[in-house]
């Protein structure tokens, strides 16, 4: 069953929109013309042998370690390109929806997503994106809402090489 049919039979309230291929959560924002706050990135991680989607918005990243404390389990990584495959055989890789329970999946929602009115998301394809309030989305996925993600714009700051505010007059 695809992703719209699965909508369909639910009876959800949704809408589809059709744009140039995009391969980020942050290119769908742009594409849309939305905030990455409101793109529905799907992530999914294999925690102690289980798989389990997390979804977050665009403008966060996965906190393993956070995560791995909110699943109480020994060990956490990303799923490989592989499994991904194999999980998602309809969708292609990389346009996953945010649904677990469409894949046999646990849902677990980052609560910085909770605060937004509408979510965006890849409808399975590069090319086309679901828009559904979240209220419909919560009802549908039935997702268990934690904390594990942190501000993309952390990692930049952590990148710089030096800091700006240090002045070295020796250069050393």
């Amino acid at each position: 069953m695809t992703l719209l049919e699965y909508l369909n039979a639910q009876h959800c309230d949704y809408k589809v929109t059709e744009h140039k291929p995009v391969y980020t959560a942050d290119q769908l924002a742009t594409v849309e013309h939305i905030s990455g706050r409101e793109v529905a990135k799907p992530v999914v991680v294999r925690a102690d042998g289980n798989f389990y989607l997390c979804v977050l918005p665009a403008d966060r990243k996965l906190d393993l370690y956070a995560l791995q404390k909110h699943l109480k389990a020994k060990n956490a990584r990303l799923a490989n390109e592989h499994e991904m495959e194999s999980l998602f055989v309809d969708t292609e890789l990389g346009a996953e929806p945010p649904l677990g329970n469409l894949y046999n999946l646990p849902t677990l929602m980052d609560k910085s997503l909770n605060k937004d009115k509408q979510i965006v998301f890849l409808a399975g394809s590069h090319e086309r994106s679901v828009w559904m309030s979240m209220k419909e989305y919560r009802k549908l996925a039935n997702p268990v809402i934690g904390s594990f993600t942190y501000p993309a714009a952390f990692d930049e700051i952590e990148s710089m090489p030096f800091d700006p505010f240090f002045y070295d007059p020796y250069g050393l």
